[in-house]
């Protein structure tokens, strides 16, 4: 498979790969900060993370992997949201989220995102690929904090 055709339309035969890869993301970058084992140990699992995923087709219709023989990275974007972009910890800096990122932004216009607040890395990320921060703040489910970030350059 090329580079180019790496990135490709999730099908429903990706859903548990892309749930496990979203799962072992939100455990290393959010439960750091929250150190909350019920919800990122018991609650947050593959099996509801995958029914999740089925139960909103329109949304799932929004997911692309980066899959050059095996789902590597994940992405899911909403009009110009970039709702979602997780790589697989073992392959994580070597360019799969800055290629799942320019794709986002070129084929599916995407231009603005939310990051954790404390993800300093994921954001230094971002910034170092076009997006810069405005300012704007949201808690996400009551105790998440997420900085906005919006496009600057393409």
């Amino acid at each position: 498979m090329s580079e180019k055709t790496a990135i490709r339309k999730a099908t429903i035969k990706d859903v548990s790969r892309i749930a496990e890869i979203i799962i072992i993301n939100y455990r290393m970058n959010f439960y750091p900060y929250f150190h909350n084992d019920a919800f990122y140990f018991r609650e947050l699992n593959v099996m509801d993370m995958v029914s999740v995923l089925c139960s909103d087709e329109a949304r799932f219709n929004n997911f692309y992997v980066y899959d050059d023989g095996v789902i590597k990275g994940v992405a899911c974007i909403t009009g110009e949201l970039l709702d979602k972009l997780y790589v697989e910890p073992q392959f994580q800096n070597s360019g799969i989220g800055a290629k799942l990122l320019a794709f986002a932004v070129k084929e599916r216009g995407a231009k603005e995102l939310w990051a954790l607040e404390y993800n300093t890395r994921g954001i230094s990320f971002y910034q170092r690929n076009g997006f810069a921060l405005t300012g704007e703040k949201i808690i996400e489910d009551e105790w998440v904090p997420l900085l906005k970030l919006v496009l600057t350059s393409n």
